[in-house]
């Protein structure tokens, strides 16, 4: 009998962290996870198996496909914006071909076991590109469906995956002369910028407001890299791993399209730099505009409409502004550098 489980792929990463510890919790499900990177030792001690490994290796997917029974799978494994902009074949490779890998997997998964696999994939406001600071400004809080013309690899990847997971739902070899569509059940979250108390910054084009404070609370001088009044939403990392866990519990009638946003709170960089000094006086938080970067930023939205999540699911992040600063990554990012 194969076991089962749920599988994480790049687990290692920020969501990973809380994401592993939050179904740990649950205890509902074993967890596998698949990374490029073994975990931390206290995250391993809570996973039944890690695999170190790509999701570009298919005969090391066809191996967990032989012995474990996957019905759920976070496939979080990607290249962040930044190094994309360097890499892009790779991060096609990686972003694009190692989540089609994923996606037929779970199809695999879900012609053995005779039910569908939930497959929560984690998108980003990069998917989104406006033309212009003026069309930022006039469109407000966007919605799924506007302004998708990303200016960025990261972006295109991550939009044509959402494609890819509605493809894979509803369409899937549609003609072929046995129905094989909806073996696999796509849900798709679009995050905007992730802070995290508990891990590094790692590269990602929104990453000045968690660099902001990890410098300060290390000491360090920081530059930050966009103009003070540069507005894109933010969410705490807890209520990024409560939306996936919500999202992937969701009953499957209950949920009216494929892709959600999520948002909790939008400050300017200025308002984020205040917010940093007012906790750490001593902090040298200067501006050094990196002007390809603001491009980038700029064509994000200054706030993203999450309405249609908050009605099919539920969704109510925990943290607002004040909250995610003073209750969650203050206390903790100061602990991490006493």
């Amino acid at each position: 009998m194969r076991k089962s489980v749920v599988l994480i792929t790049g687990a290692s990463g920020e969501i990973g962290h809380g994401l592993i510890a939050r179904l740990a919790e649950d205890n509902r499900r074993a967890i596998i996870t698949l990374d490029l990177n073994p975990l931390a030792s206290e995250l391993a001690a809570l996973v039944r198996q890690q695999i170190v490994g790509s999701i570009l290796d298919t005969q090391l997917l066809d191996r967990i496909l032989a012995e474990y029974e996957v019905d759920l799978v976070f496939h979080l494994a990607a290249l962040l914006s930044t190094r994309c902009e360097f890499t892009p074949t790779s991060a096609h490779r990686v972003n694009v071909e190692g989540t089609m890998n994923l996606l037929e997997f779970a199809q695999k998964q879900g012609e053995s076991h005779g039910r569908p696999v939930v497959f929560l994939y984690p998108s980003s406001i990069a998917a989104y590109g406006l033309p212009s600071l003026e069309a930022k400004v006039r469109a407000g809080r966007v919605k799924e469906d506007e302004h998708n013309h990303p200016t960025t690899m990261y972006g295109c990847n991550k939009l044509y995956c959402e494609h890819l997971g509605r493809y894979y739902a509803r369409h899937y070899k549609q003609l072929a002369a046995v129905p094989l569509a909806s073996k696999v059940d796509f849900r798709c979250i679009r995050f905007p910028g992730l802070i995290s108390a508990v891990t590094i910054p790692s590269g990602g084009t929104s990453d000045y407001a968690p660099e902001m404070l990890h410098a300060a609370a290390e000491g360090k001088p920081y530059a930050c890299f966009v103009r003070p009044d540069t507005r894109i939403p933010f969410m705490a990392m807890p209520d990024a791993v409560d939306a996936l866990v919500q999202l992937a519990a969701a009953p499957r009638d209950a949920l009216t399209q494929p892709v959600y946003n999520v948002g909790a709170f939008n400050p300017s960089a200025e308002e984020v730099r205040r917010i940093v000094v007012a906790a750490f006086p001593r902090a040298e938080i200067t501006t050094e505009v990196d002007i390809k970067r603001q491009r980038i930023v700029d064509s994000w939205p200054q706030d993203v409409d999450d309405s249609a999540a908050r009605r099919d699911w539920g969704f109510r992040p925990r943290y607002g502004l004040d909250g995610a600063f003073h209750e969650y990554l203050i206390p903790t990012i100061s602990q991490c550098y006493r």
